[in-house]
């Protein structure tokens, strides 16, 4: 790929993850349709994409087996997550919780930090418990949970994907620079929402 080609690549992705600031949080007119919705959801918070984008940054950061164990837990936990909320189950500090994962997955992007498997497993499960907690308790009322939640786990699955594919490309000295400022980036958001 040239290096101009890589350039755009990397702005089209970061203009990916940005748009969705400028949506409404949940547009009204997709709520009859859950796929759609549950798809949506992911997308319309910046929590949300630079949590889950990071997931699939640090992942590809540690290799291996990370690249689809984390993202693995973090989809499988944020199902459970959906679940209790689209129960009526409201986990304490959610929305907290939210903006220390974008936080602290932004540090870690940041230093490079490479956890045992089961550790960033299980550091990702709690972060996506959270997030899955407040994707089912706004779950549109149509009595189609299962399709609200494949969609958000396509998107998150995507989302992860996408974190993979950026990171994957960092091979070069200036990518990984690129990769590791994007955490403090993100560290800082999540700072912001965290405070703020």
């Amino acid at each position: 790929m040239k290096e101009q080609d890589k350039d755009t690549f990397v702005a089209a992705i970061a203009g990916m993850m940005w748009a969705p600031s400028l949506a409404s949080a949940h547009p009204a007119i997709f709520h009859h349709f859950t796929m759609a919705s549950g798809l949506l959801h992911p997308l319309t918070g910046l929590d949300h994409v630079l949590a889950m984008t990071s997931v699939g940054l640090w992942a590809s950061q540690k290799g291996g087996r990370a690249l689809w164990v984390w993202p693995s837990a973090f989809v499988g936990v944020m199902l459970v997550g959906g679940a209790l909320g689209m129960q009526g189950v409201a986990l304490p500090m959610v929305e907290p919780m939210i903006a220390v994962s974008v936080l602290v997955l932004g540090l870690l992007i940041a230093s490079a930090t490479r956890l045992p498997l089961w550790a960033g497993a299980a550091l990702v499960g709690l972060f996506a418990l959270a997030h899955g907690n407040a994707h089912g308790l706004e779950a549109p009322e149509t009595g189609a949970g299962l399709q609200y939640a494949l969609g958000f786990a396509f998107s998150t699955v995507a989302l992860h994907g996408i974190g993979i594919a950026l990171g994957r490309a960092s091979d070069q000295r200036r990518w990984t620079k690129i990769i590791r400022t994007s955490g403090v980036v993100a560290a800082g958001v999540g700072a912001m929402m965290f405070f703020v």
